[in-house]
């Protein structure tokens, strides 16, 4: 069983910044789609990015193009979302998934993801 734990969510001003990192202890995601979901209060789980295990392509959600960036860190065998220019829609808890899926895509498909992590919560405000 493959335990997601994450971390560097927080509290952070509009066009602030964060960082978050997910780690696999004692696992290599070196074979595993990433993707990374964010949940609103009263809102649906929604797939935010990811990026695939063979050649590292990535996606992202119109919402979140051009300032958010999916990345594999094979040293610490983690997966991180560096977040940039947040707005207060990006409020809520991110949660990192792994899908048993080793290919040149990926996906956000809440159903497919076969671990998940306990989630952190990420607050935008003034």
């Amino acid at each position: 069983q493959v335990q997601l734990v994450e971390s560097g969510g927080g509290f952070v001003q509009p066009g602030g910044s964060l960082t978050l990192s997910c780690k696999a202890p004692g696992y290599s995601l070196s074979y595993y789609g990433m993707a990374w979901f964010r949940q609103a209060p009263g809102k649906e789980r929604e797939g935010v990015s990811c990026i695939a295990s063979m050649d590292g392509s990535t996606y992202y959600t119109d919402s979140v193009k051009g300032r958010f960036t999916i990345s594999r860190h094979s040293a610490n065998h983690s997966v991180s979302l560096q977040m940039n220019g947040l707005k207060p829609e990006d409020t809520g808890v991110y949660f990192c998934a792994a899908e048993m899926r080793h290919g040149r895509s990926c996906r956000t498909d809440p159903s497919g993801m076969a671990y998940w992590g306990k989630g952190t919560q990420v607050t935008v405000s003034e």
